[in-house]
């Protein structure tokens, strides 16, 4: 079919940054995209996940499942920053679908990409408010569950500090990147506060056994809210190095959000240098902060009694330092703002992109002329994300943000390759290493995380983009900048008489 061939060449993508009504402001440096990367990433996963998995999965042994998930976060990385530097464009995983894979690929991929960003902004600003009240608790002022906290019914906080986020990416990118570059020294500081203390605290019997005998999988939920790879026949024990494995298809969700680096290439001032420095970069440092404090938390308590919902304050309670609870807390709390505002910060650029592109309205698009931020949609973004903080149940719809990255992260693995055979006079500032292998270990090793997710995550995954081809059919295949372009193209020219 026509639509098939629609691929929007990097030539045109590029062009398309320099009209007027859609030019942003170039403000961002390497440093400034490494601190938005350690922004997104480290939040609640460092304060939670490192206690979950080494309790029900791994044992101390959870160290080698952070670096696993981030040996596959690396190899992803690598794609996503040859392409980055390649086609230094808004939008990321769909702006890069485009020029590979083409229109249709594209928009299912910036479809899937709402799942990622818009609801894990949600979600996560629920569990900003809910660290909130504990904080609060703490020095003895009370909110009423009602509007606060994960079980709120109208929730208050959520809905201000998405608002809150929203203003501050209005006002410009650099000021964007200011405000995350002080939230990230304040987690970073605490971080390693927690570590250079707990060192002191660590005791040996602890880490034996590193990696604890295998026992095969208990009784579980079962039906479709098990692992999709059990139903498919593969049975997962828990413990031993299958649990080893096991555990980094679930700490890779601590990783997610180094791609957003890729959003905001449009924004950088040399995107071939800083655009793979700071994708790169702050991976491995989250990737070496996770090691640390995972190490830290099992050698000061051992891992069959951490605690599921506050793994760092029972460890630290255990061994008497009750007081770090509230330093924890102001951690959590300073980590979770940052990934609200890079959230919506990579979910404004994908959907500014795809309003460019007149795949969604291209009303949307418009820049402000004084901030030269795409103000209209980031507004818009906000305004939905703060619904969904503030009134919308999100326990199970937050499974779908995993699968909707992991899918994003397939196709731009592949994608290298496509472009590599396809396109392979373009100039590439950063080029992935041992290719065809590295790319194609990466989407396996995607996929199989992805198998790993519950079925009904897959289910409901389904329905999602179905809802998605429905909008493309019905508006954007018809409005699209390339439909257009093929309509002009089929035309005519009107006869000229001669004179």
């Amino acid at each position: 079919m026509a639509m098939t061939r629609r691929i929007k060449s990097v030539e045109e993508s590029i062009r398309d940054t320099d009209e007027p009504e859609h030019r942003l402001k170039k403000n961002l440096s390497g440093l400034d995209l490494t601190v938005f990367g350690v922004g997104v990433i480290i939040g609640t996963g460092i304060f939670v996940l490192t206690g979950v998995v080494a309790r029900d999965q791994a044992g101390p042994a959870a160290a080698i499942s952070f670096v696993i998930a981030g040996v596959v976060c690396g190899l992803a990385a690598l794609c996503y920053a040859e392409f980055a530097s390649t086609v230094p464009v808004a939008g990321s995983a769909y702006t890069f679908s485009y020029a590979t894979f083409g229109e249709f690929i594209a928009w299912i991929i910036g479809w899937d990409l709402v799942l990622e960003l818009a609801l894990g902004a949600a979600t996560v600003a629920v569990g900003w408010s809910g660290y909130l009240q504990q904080l609060l608790d703490d020095v003895g002022i009370s909110l009423p569950t009602s509007i606060a906290g994960e079980e709120a019914r109208f929730n208050i906080p959520a809905i201000l500090i998405v608002l809150a986020m929203t203003a501050v990416l209005v006002l410009g990118i650099k000021l964007s990147s200011r405000v995350t570059a002080v939230i990230v020294a304040i987690k970073v500081a605490i971080v390693l506060l927690i570590v250079v203390v707990g060192v002191f605290y660590l005791t040996a019997d602890n880490y034996s056994p590193f990696v604890p005998p295998a026992q095969p999988a208990g009784e579980g939920e079962g039906g479709w809210h098990s692992p999709l790879i059990e139903l498919l026949g593969f049975s997962q024990g828990t413990y031993g190095w299958g649990g080893v494995v096991a555990g980094a298809s679930i700490v890779f969700f601590a990783f997610i959000g180094f791609d957003i680096v890729a959003t905001a290439a449009e924004e950088t001032r040399d995107p071939k240098r800083d655009l793979p420095r700071g994708i790169l970069g702050s991976l491995v440092l989250c990737t070496l902060l996770y090691v640390a404090v995972s190490l830290v938390v099992v050698g000061m308590q051992n891992y069959t009694e951490l605690s599921a919902t506050a793994p760092l304050a029972g460890a630290f309670s255990s061994v008497g330092l009750t007081a770090f609870s509230t330093i924890i807390s102001i951690g959590a709390l300073a980590g979770l703002t940052s990934v609200v505002m890079i959230l919506m910060l990579g979910q404004s650029r994908v959907l500014f992109a795809m309003s460019r592109d007149r795949l969604l309205p291209p009303g949307l698009a418009k820049v402000h002329p004084r901030y030269g931020t795409p103000y209209r949609i980031t507004i818009a973004t906000g305004l939905v994300v703060a619904v969904l903080a503030g009134l919308v149940p999100l326990d199970t719809l937050a499974e779908m943000v995993n699968i909707g990255t992991l899918f994003a992260f397939l196709l731009v693995s592949v994608g290298v390759l496509v472009l590599r055979r396809t396109r392979p006079d373009l100039p590439r500032a950063f080029r992935v290493p041992l290719v065809p292998a590295l790319p194609i270990v990466s989407a396996l090793a995607c996929f199989w995380l992805m198998l790993n997710l519950p079925a009904d995550t897959w289910l409901r995954f389904v329905v999602w983009m179905a809802i998605g081809l429905g909008v493309y059919w019905l508006y954007s295949w018809q409005h699209s900048r390339l439909a257009t372009r093929d309509v002009e193209a089929r035309t005519p020219e009107p006869a000229h008489p001669e004179g």
